[in-house]
C-alpha cells in the first residue's frame, strides 16, 4: 500500500492512495484534521468488522453507527490516550450474544486500526441494540 499527501495551501492537504481514493485534511479546521481522520478510521474499520461478522452470523442487521469519544494528551505530542467506541446496532431480532461477540472480535482480533493503537491507547467498547 502506498499513498501521497500534497500540500494545497495554508494548512490544507490532500491525501491520495495508490488506488486513487482521496481525503482532504486541514490543520485549521475547514476539513477533518489528521487526528480526526485517525479517529474516524477506528470507527470505520471496526464497524466494517461488526457488520460483516453479524451478516455471517445470519443476523438481520439494518444499521450500525459507531459513536466515538476520544481523549488526548494535554501536551505535545497530543496523542490519543483513550478511545471509547459505542456501537448502536439495529435490526430485527438481533441476538445480544452475537452483537457482543462481533464487537469483541473486532476490537481484539480483526480491526487493524484498533490493534495498531494497542498498548498506546486505552480502547474500550460498548453497544446498544435497537429494533
Amino acid at each position: 500500500m502506498k499513498a501521497t499527501v500534497n500540500w494545497q495551501s495554508g494548512m490544507k492537504f490532500v491525501g491520495e492512495t495508490d488506488s486513487g481514493k482521496c481525503i482532504e485534511m486541514d490543520g485549521e479546521g475547514s476539513q477533518a484534521s489528521p487526528m480526526e481522520a485517525v479517529l474516524l478510521a477506528v470507527g470505520a474499520c471496526s464497524s466494517i468488522d461488526v457488520v460483516e461478522i453479524l451478516k455471517k452470523s445470519r443476523q438481520a442487521i439494518t444499521g450500525c453507527e459507531c459513536q466515538l469519544d476520544a481523549q488526548r494528551a494535554d501536551e505535545a505530542p497530543r496523542v490519543f490516550t483513550e478511545i471509547h467506541a459505542h456501537y448502536v446496532v439495529s435490526g430485527e431480532n438481533l441476538s445480544e450474544k452475537h452483537v457482543q461477540r462481533a464487537v469483541q472480535l473486532s476490537a481484539e482480533k480483526y480491526c487493524s486500526v484498533m490493534l495498531m493503537l494497542e498498548g498506546k491507547v486505552k480502547i474500550t467498547t460498548s453497544f446498544t441494540i435497537h429494533p
